[in-house]
């Protein structure tokens, strides 16, 4: 029976020094080892040490040594394509790495509920690019439960939650505190009254969010502390559509003020106590976040100052 195999291309096992590599190139490239430590600003002893260890450790002979003169044998024609392509790998590492540390490069992917994909986060992503215009942002657009299942799983890298209490294994800051609105028909009996009471909205004809959107999971959650017993006509995920059915007085609905303030023909009237949303920036509590999505948490906080109370 064969025994065990060992690692693949581990050059019998040796683990090779990135200077003996370099300097194994440069002699290479001089032909000469005092030319090839001038070139490395090193002592030419160290280059002489570092290529015999090189030699030692594969165990081959990778110069021919004649007086000054050296050059490649055929084992170290070999060697040197595959020591210059370690060598271009690190450089391309060196500046990849450098580049990410500084924000020229990176990737920001975040899962957003679509109501604030459309009414929040567009003078956000815009302000951002401008800041970072070498950063690429990839949005998600999904409910609240969905885009807790895609941060877990690491599909995403964040995204935002909303309520009050925020699910386990996730980490997050509050960015913004929106009023819940109570979004009528323009001229229904209810908007020209000031704040409603829920049981009253409640009695209307009610168009509500599909289950897994945090808007849909605040009203059941509402509606099971209410002795009114709601009048569900119609359920879409779609907010666009929930604002056109309103407008067309099939029924009603709650929405965040910002998303029916420039609706004419739909009355966005405060509920009697009012509601608010807190709306948080999440990311799995036990993972790395990366320099450019701190950078897009950090922008999210500074932008939200001042927006509603947020």
């Amino acid at each position: 029976m064969p025994g065990p195999r060992g690692p693949p291309c581990d050059f019998q096992g040796m683990l090779m020094d990135l200077r003996q590599i370099r300097a194994f190139v440069a002699v290479a490239r001089e032909r000469n080892f005092t030319r090839a430590a001038e070139r490395l600003h090193v002592a030419q002893p160290a280059v002489s040490i570092a290529v015999g260890k090189l030699e030692a450790d594969l165990d081959l002979i990778l110069f021919n040594r004649q007086g000054k003169q050296v050059t490649l044998t055929a084992e170290g024609e070999a060697f040197l394509r595959h020591a210059e392509r370690i060598l271009d790998d690190c450089r391309a590492a060196d500046t990849e790495m450098a580049e990410m540390k500084g924000l020229a490069r990176g990737e920001v992917r975040i899962g957003i509920p679509p109501m604030m994909s459309s009414y929040y986060f567009p003078r956000v992503i815009r302000e951002f690019r401008k800041r970072y215009p070498r950063l690429q942002i990839s949005v998600l657009g999904e409910g609240a439960a969905r885009i807790q299942r895609l941060i877990a799983s690491g599909e995403i890298d964040m995204g935002v939650v909303a309520g009050a209490r925020i699910p386990q294994g996730l980490q997050s800051r509050r960015f913004l505190r929106e009023e819940i609105v109570a979004c009528l028909p323009a001229g229904h009996r209810l908007a020209a009254g000031g704040p409603v009471r829920l049981e009253e909205l409640l009695a209307e004809p009610l168009i509500l969010f599909k289950k897994g959107y945090y808007m849909r999971e605040l009203t059941d959650e509402l509606m099971r502390d209410c002795s009114v017993a709601p009048q569900v006509v119609f359920e879409t995920n779609l907010f666009s559509l929930v604002r056109s059915l309103i407008r067309e007085g099939v029924g009603v609905s709650t929405l965040l003020r910002m998303v029916a303030a420039d609706e004419p023909r739909i009355a966005a009237v405060s509920f009697a106590p009012p509601l608010f949303l807190d709306l948080h920036i999440a990311w799995k509590a036990d993972s790395y976040l990366s320099r450019a999505n701190r950078a897009f948490v950090d922008f999210l906080l500074e932008q939200a100052e001042g927006f509603g109370e947020g």
